[in-house]
């Protein structure tokens, strides 16, 4: 256990700078297996997921399901319609086990397994939940929470898996920032399929 808890960010972009098409979906992902199983390992250092109202919808709607569709070692893959993987089944594994947070005013119930409202977005409150003893927390998806966290400095890593594809229209990660957020690269690594990772902290 830390007494610090670090905020880490991961979105997919397209390579022309979107995190989602116009209409919100993600079928421009290119899936890559690598890829997920660095997403287990960075799910395996965390202990709550924070999520926006929309995202944790999408995801409320599909992990439970795919978990429940699981046999002991494989799970569907969102990006991959009718195809599984066994790290997808630890991903769902692991999500379910998460502490999951909503920022929402509008979302009055949940019913994904440790899953709780916390409704309007208090920059104070998410500062004393990192000052709590645990792990680092993960926000992913939820650009209108990602923004309000970035303007306000409290994401400490940001992870962008970019996908070789444009798709010329949709929508930005981050909105409405009053001045520039500099970044330091932690790390990058290419993938077979085409994808990279990119690892920054706030400078």
């Amino acid at each position: 256990m830390t007494a610090s808890r670090r905020i880490v960010m991961f979105n997919w972009m397209t390579a022309d700078g979107y995190f989602s098409a116009p209409d919100g979906n993600l079928d421009w992902v290119v899936p890559d297996e690598e890829q997920a199983k660095a997403a287990v390992a960075t799910l395996a250092s965390v202990d709550t997921v924070l999520f926006g109202r929309r995202t944790y919808e999408r995801f409320a709607a599909f992990w439970p399901r795919a978990l429940a569709e699981s046999d002991a070692t494989t799970a569907p893959d969102p990006h991959r319609p009718g195809l599984r993987s066994r790290e997808h089944r630890a991903i769902a594994a692991a999500l379910d086990e998460k502490t999951k947070l909503v920022f929402s005013r509008t979302l009055k119930d949940v019913t994904w397994r440790n899953s709780r409202v916390l409704g309007e977005l208090d920059p104070r409150a998410v500062e004393a939940m990192k000052a709590q003893p645990g792990q680092d927390m993960v926000i992913f998806g939820s650009g209108s929470i990602v923004s309000q966290l970035s303007r306000h400095g409290l994401i400490d890593e940001y992870q962008l898996g970019v996908c070789p594809v444009f798709i010329g229209a949709g929508q930005p990660l981050l909105r409405d920032l009053s001045e520039h957020v500099t970044l330091q690269l932690i790390e990058s690594r290419a993938y077979p399929s085409g994808d990279v990772s990119l690892r920054y902290a706030p400078r």
